[in-house]
């Protein structure tokens, strides 16, 4: 038995020494690693002063520069940009894209690259220093003249050849010693060598190489992610695509301002209800009833309501007509009679001016009485304004005081806020709509009338295009309390997954990290960040929650 474990043992032997190698060898294969989330696609450099922010990049055989302000992040269009190169002097030509370009082909070899920007922008000079590193270009040191397919088929091949070797290694060493062949011991050394091989097949086939068809990170071009350390990294181009702005923060003392619930009422000097004085049939006039959205004059006939008589005022509404209709038959009668004896002098003129006045008066009654069974009432606007409310119905009866029509003029527009607090007579309040619209308000007046134990405030809306009555809104009120912070756009402030208040600094002129901070309200536009972010950071003031959801 000892025979045929040294038998096995060779074969097993043959097996290791002849893949071993080539297990070494793939294991020390030089494939160029996978890029790490934190390297930039494009070789690049930057550089900063207090006026700008510059990056340069370099695509193929050109130097692309981009370069914005730095405390606002806005791109400087028409500057004029002279770069000392390893070449010499060039000037940056202005692409249609925003940026300039100079050539670069000085930058096609591997290395370290030294250049100095002047930059010109109206009466601004500035110099800007930065270095440009181009790796080197990374290939594949094994199989160099054989595609990726071929390699792996001839590793495979070699391997089956090995274990044909150790088969017949072992067969050989069995006879050698004279026993009988022992074919098992040879199989399995055998079976063991090809498994070794169609492992390290596999292995081969599923390794990523950065020029095979998933192509090297230059031809991905630059993309935002998120880096190792949390930051992310967002090129220049995305960001002018983006519109990322920034500013500088300072701290200073502001007003504690608290927040009201409030909703838009329409000014009451410039709006009007138009309502039934007593109970009638309503009808339209003959241009119809105004429609909602309409514009109508002061004194403009917006209904008509004609009052219905019971059963009940027929009969005297019958007897008083003809009560007047015998009384003015009499006193005709009388003034005739005085205008003969007036001829005749035997009566004054006084008296028959006296008959004629009595006549008229009669005639008078007689025509309200015939009006009231007639004619309906007139409804008219008592302001000019739009309609913003209309309840009314051809033949509908009409309740008395019933509001038929609103009339709310759109350009005197006034906020009702709540109040838990006295308000000072000279309060300084802005209010924002659920859209974020902010709005700028003036101080009307404060009210003592408890309602739910809040006091209500009016403020009049300086420009109140595009509000509805009744929209509600969040009203900022300073109070005489001060308070130090930082204020920033409330559209810099950002609402994580995990409920967390965040802003981003703009650490680099590409990287950006997120600050958790503490915030409380500050007006309709800014909010006050009292914790979390020291003063003199370039924070993000705008696509800030685009930044967010960098990936």
């Amino acid at each position: 038995m000892s025979m045929k474990f040294a038998a096995v043992a060779a074969a097993l032997l043959c097996a290791l020494l002849v893949g071993a190698p080539r297990l070494m060898a793939h294991e020390g294969h030089d494939h160029e690693t996978a890029a790490p989330v934190a390297s930039n696609n494009f070789p690049r450099a930057e550089a900063a002063s207090s006026a700008f922010e510059l990056v340069a990049i370099k695509q193929g055989a050109e130097l692309e520069t981009w370069l914005d302000r730095f405390e606002t992040n806005e791109p400087v269009r028409d500057a004029i940009i002279d770069v000392e190169t390893p070449a010499g002097p060039a000037t940056a030509v202005k692409a249609p894209n925003g940026s300039y370009r100079i050539p670069a082909a000085w930058a096609s070899a591997p290395g370290r690259y030294d250049l100095i920007f002047t930059v010109t922008d109206g009466g601004n000079v500035d110099v800007l220093t930065a270095t440009l590193v181009v790796p080197v270009t990374s290939s594949r040191k094994t199989e160099p003249l054989l595609g990726p397919n071929q390699g792996s088929l001839l590793g495979g091949v070699s391997t089956m050849a090995v274990a044909v070797a150790s088969l017949l290694f072992g067969a050989f060493s069995a006879l050698a010693f004279r026993k009988r062949p022992i074919l098992w011991a040879p199989a399995i050394a055998a079976f063991l060598v090809i498994a070794v091989g169609a492992v390290r097949l596999l292995a081969h086939e599923g390794h990523d190489h950065p020029d095979e068809a998933k192509g090297s990170p230059a031809a991905k071009g630059d993309r935002s992610q998120i880096l190792p350390d949390g930051s992310i990294f967002m090129p220049k181009p995305t960001q002018r695509v983006l519109a990322v702005r920034t500013t500088v923060n300072r701290e200073e003392e502001h007003k504690r301002t608290v927040e009201l619930p409030g909703r838009i009422i329409p000014d009451p000097n410039k709006s009007g209800l138009v309502q039934a004085a007593a109970a009638g049939r309503l009808s339209a006039p003959p241009a119809g009833f105004p429609s909602l959205g309409a514009r109508v004059e002061a004194g403009d006939v917006l209904a008509y309501v004609t009052t219905p008589f019971l059963a009940l005022d027929q009969p005297t509404l019958r007897q008083q007509a003809g009560d007047l209709a015998q009384q003015i038959s009499i006193v005709e009668r009388r003034v005739a009679r005085y205008e003969t004896l007036v001829k005749s002098a035997a009566i004054a003129q006084v008296t028959l001016d006296d008959a004629r006045l009595e006549l008229q008066g009669l005639k008078a009654r007689r025509a309200t009485v015939d009006t009231v069974k007639r004619d309906p009432e007139a409804l008219v606007a008592p302001v000019g304004g739009v309609i913003a409310a209309a309840n009314a119905v051809a033949g509908q009866i009409a309740d008395p005081n019933a509001v038929l029509f609103q009339i709310v003029d759109p350009a005197h527009l006034w906020v009702e806020a709540l109040s838990f607090n006295p308000m000072p007579a000279s309060l300084k309040a802005s209010a924002r709509t659920s859209e974020g619209r902010s709005l700028s308000l003036d101080f009307i007046g404060a009210g003592f009338a408890d309602r739910n134990q809040a006091a209500p405030v009016n403020f009049s809306i300086r420009d109140p295009a595009g509000l509805r009555l009744g929209q509600f809104v969040s009203v900022f009120a300073e109070t005489s309390e001060a308070t130090a912070g930082l204020a920033l756009p409330r559209a810099s402030v950002v609402r994580r997954s995990n409920g967390e208040n965040v802003v981003y600094e703009h650490v680099g002129a590409e990287r950006f990290e997120a600050r958790i901070v503490r915030t409380q309200p500050l007006d309709g536009d800014n909010v006050l960040v009292i914790d979390g972010l020291s003063a003199g950071r370039r924070v993000v003031t705008q696509a800030a929650e685009l930044l967010n959801q960098v990936r």
